[in-house]
């Protein structure tokens, strides 16, 4: 354990760090894992809705560095790319 009181300091900020992208890390996967959930339904009115939720949750974790913009970036486009498929199969078909 840390002795001087700056790397006591360090250690106190770290681990509310730590904790504070633990949170969004898990809230990013929650929402990701809802929109594919609605995906494997195939309801393209629940995965719409989903994916709104989705995209300023995966937004945010990325502004506050928890995880990389491209990696969001990526995250939302692939979701997007899926939603916009259920629901273009789902008019082809009706």
């Amino acid at each position: 354990m840390a002795n001087h009181p700056s790397a006591l300091k360090r250690a106190r900020q770290s681990q509310r760090r730590r904790m504070r992208n633990k949170f969004w890390r898990t809230r990013v996967r929650n929402v990701v894992k809802a929109v594919r959930k609605a995906l494997q339904a195939g309801d393209p009115q629940l995965a719409q809705e989903a994916l709104a939720k989705a995209v300023p949750v995966i937004d945010k974790a990325a502004s506050k560095g928890v995880i990389h913009w491209r990696n969001a970036a990526r995250k939302i486009s692939r979701l997007s790319r899926q939603v916009h498929a259920l629901s273009e199969s789902r008019s082809q078909t009706a």
